[in-house]
């Protein structure tokens, strides 16, 4: 995912990052970051448990 992305460049964006952001908010924004990305995970796991209770029968167009 990140083969072309070495130490310097990193260190670019965590400064920019710093700058946008501010010393004070990264913590902030890192704990919302992985709250938001914890549900998004449970979301795509109630997802996923939902669609396989449904029987085939009923996904399927009736004509009557």
């Amino acid at each position: 995912m990140f083969n072309g992305i070495k130490a310097p460049e990193l260190l670019i964006i965590l400064l920019i990052v710093l700058l946008v952001f501010g010393a004070r908010k990264l913590p902030d924004l890192a704990r919302s970051l992985g709250a938001s990305a914890k549900e998004f995970r449970k979301g795509i796991a109630d997802g996923s448990e939902t669609e396989s209770d449904v029987p085939a029968s009923d996904t399927q167009n009736q004509d009557s």
